[in-house]
């Protein structure tokens, strides 16, 4: 099945509460999260006095903590139910921007950090899976495409993305701290909030045993497959907070223009994003909705390795960062609805989160890896159009990681590579 198309009649079907829940939630999230992120990195290298390489290696290190604990948050979404796990979740998240705010030694900044991606390994599987199952359910009963809401999701988290990092940096005038606590109070209002509007059980969601999910799951190829094309994705879109930074410091001297390019790539997509999905509906399968955008991920690199040598600064030394950036977010708009609706049909019946996190959790594997050899790279001393080449191999080598239509007849719904 094709990315379906979002047509008036049922791309305008209403929402269930329960969805526009957990599509403000999405947003809630990332303005929260962004709004400390984006200049995690200079904090680091600066005001701690790490290392280029401990410094890719502590934000791969976040990303694992997240991404590669997904799965146990999905498993836990699936014995006991959302509700539980996303508010566990708030509270870690509120206790690591809270220390992270205060830490000034590499092992407390790196426990700090841990501690805030082990929350979002928590509350985000839970509030995926439910998101994608819904979707499915909806796009059963006629409501309209899964690829819909799961678009809308899209542009919600890059909605908070946009708006998080102008927060950080109005508020990075203060401080690193005052940014950090300003992280930890948007949590707090989410945590009120979910703990008045959550439901305590959703009808159709049933429970299953914790046991018994992984070993189908490690010979499933086809779903496995798409784990390593997504994390190559994931790597990738990780530069924006490793190589993008370095980048826009040697071009303009400072990362003052880094906020701006943050928000350039969140209003793409919270512009774009819908009338994307409903371009590419009529046009693209699954598969070659993700080959699309891994092919321009891999061109926004290309364009920063074609102009590294002549070394411009200023505004006109800019522009390639900026190609980066629309080039890396267009290819977002393709990868990651396409991935998320895919998963419900590679998924063994009743562990949609198990399988959502799993997604993760082998990309921040994968990030894991890769962001610590990135910040050696970037470190080496290499010719500027070195390390941008090697990255933008990393989405092109992935297309040949995408997973192959069945050779068994499709399903009445579940959409195909």
């Amino acid at each position: 099945m094709t990315l379906s198309a979002l047509r008036p009649d049922t791309g305008r079907a209403r929402l269930t509460p329960l969805l526009k829940l957990l599509i403000a939630t999405q947003l809630a999230f990332n303005i929260g999260f962004f709004a400390v992120l984006p200049f995690l990195a200079e904090h680091l290298g600066g005001a701690v006095g790490m290392a280029g390489w401990t410094v890719g290696f502590v934000l791969g290190l976040r990303t694992f903590s997240q991404q590669g604990l997904f799965v146990v948050g999905g498993a836990l979404a699936d014995r006991y139910g959302i509700r539980p796990v996303v508010l566990a979740g708030c509270l870690l998240r509120i206790a690591g921007f809270g220390w992270l705010g205060y830490a000034g030694q590499p092992w407390s900044v790196i426990a700090a950090v841990l501690l805030i991606g082990f929350a979002a390994a928590l509350f985000s599987p839970a509030v995926e899976s439910e998101v994608a199952r819904q979707a499915v359910v909806r796009e059963e009963s006629g409501a309209g495409s899964r690829t819909r809401v799961l678009a809308l999701f899209t542009v919600a988290g890059q909605a908070g993305a946009f708006l998080g990092p102008l927060l950080g940096a109005l508020l990075l005038s203060v401080d690193f701290r005052a940014v950090c606590l300003a992280g930890a109070g948007i949590f707090v209002l989410v945590l009120a909030g979910h703990a008045l509007l959550l439901p305590q059980r959703i009808p159709g969601r049933e429970r299953v045993r914790l046991r018994g999910g992984i070993g189908p799951l490690l010979r499933n190829r086809r779903f496995l497959a798409l784990c390593c094309a997504y994390g190559a994705y994931l790597l990738a879109y990780n530069q924006l907070y490793l190589a993008l930074p370095a980048e826009v410091e040697r071009a303009a001297g400072s990362q003052g223009p880094l906020a701006w390019l943050f928000a350039l790539s969140s209003l793409l997509v919270v512009t774009a994003q819908l009338p994307v999905t409903r371009w590419v509906g009529d046009r693209l399968t699954l598969r070659r909705s993700m080959a699309a955008g891994l092919a321009l991920i891999a061109g926004g690199f290309a364009v920063v390795a074609a102009a590294a040598p002549a070394g411009a600064t200023g505004v006109s030394g800019l522009l390639p960062a900026t190609g980066f950036v629309v080039l890396l977010t267009l290819g977002q708009m393709l990868v990651a609805p396409a991935a998320r609706a895919w998963v419900p049909d590679l998924a063994e019946e009743g562990r949609l989160g198990l399988y959502t996190g799993a997604l993760s959790s082998v990309s921040g594997l994968i990030v894991l890896a890769g962001s610590a050899a990135t910040g050696a790279l970037l470190d080496a001393g290499l010719p500027p159009a070195a390390p941008w080449l090697v990255l933008a191999a990393v989405p092109a080598a992935a297309l040949t990681l995408l997973p192959r239509r069945p050779p068994a007849p499709p399903c009445p719904v579940g959409a195909r590579g």
